[in-house]
């Protein structure tokens, strides 16, 4: 599983949120992701702009 954090805020959340990343899809070109917060209580779903602008890569776990 990897986990993301926010660059800066959005949606409602601040910067420097823990993601989860749930899973990621792609159809006819369009990727979507799909994350859940570290408390696993609330899920976003974005696309890879979103992604890019918003997110950072933390690390990996198994």
């Amino acid at each position: 599983m990897k986990v993301y954090k926010l660059k800066r805020q959005f949606n409602g959340y601040k910067k420097g949120t823990q993601f989860f990343l749930i899973s990621e899809s792609e159809f006819i070109g369009v990727k979507e992701f799909v994350f859940r917060t570290d408390d696993l209580a609330n899920r976003i779903s974005i696309g890879e702009k979103e992604l890019m602008k918003y997110f950072i890569f933390i690390k990996e776990i198994y």
